[in-house]
């Protein structure tokens, strides 16, 4: 699918994105949790879409990255065309892009410091 066919209250969306621009993540509480929010601009040949990340999501996508998104499901919002994955739906990253964030180099330690070995867990 390309972005002019996706239509308001469209689900079963598959289609491939180049992320264009990410706006700054927002913070909300709902039913006692936190969750997290970006509004993002996606281009495919056909034309430009926003997309709504939530919570992981807005971690894992950035500004330059082909992204799949599996399943989707378009909103309106002031007239205004908006897709997410929805409630069934899936966002794979194709490819990074080359203005995906890169972590920092760690510094090398300095001489006084100590050694520490810390279990990292991976957080869900």
């Amino acid at each position: 699918m390309k972005t002019n066919e996706v239509q308001p209250n469209q689900g079963k969306i598959d289609i491939v994105l180049e992320i264009t621009s990410k706006e700054e993540p927002r913070t909300f509480q709902k039913f006692g949790r936190e969750g997290k929010v970006a509004n993002a601009m996606g281009k495919d040949d056909a034309g430009e879409i926003k997309l709504t990340l939530w919570n992981e999501q807005v971690d894992m996508v950035d500004q330059g990255d082909k992204i799949q998104i599996i399943n989707g499901w378009c909103s309106e919002w002031q007239g205004e065309k908006q897709l997410s994955t929805g409630r069934f739906g899936k966002l794979e990253i194709l490819e990074k892009g080359t203005g995906s964030q890169k972590k920092a180099e760690e510094p090398e330690p300095s001489e006084d410091s100590e050694d520490v070995d810390v279990d990292e867990e991976e957080v869900q």
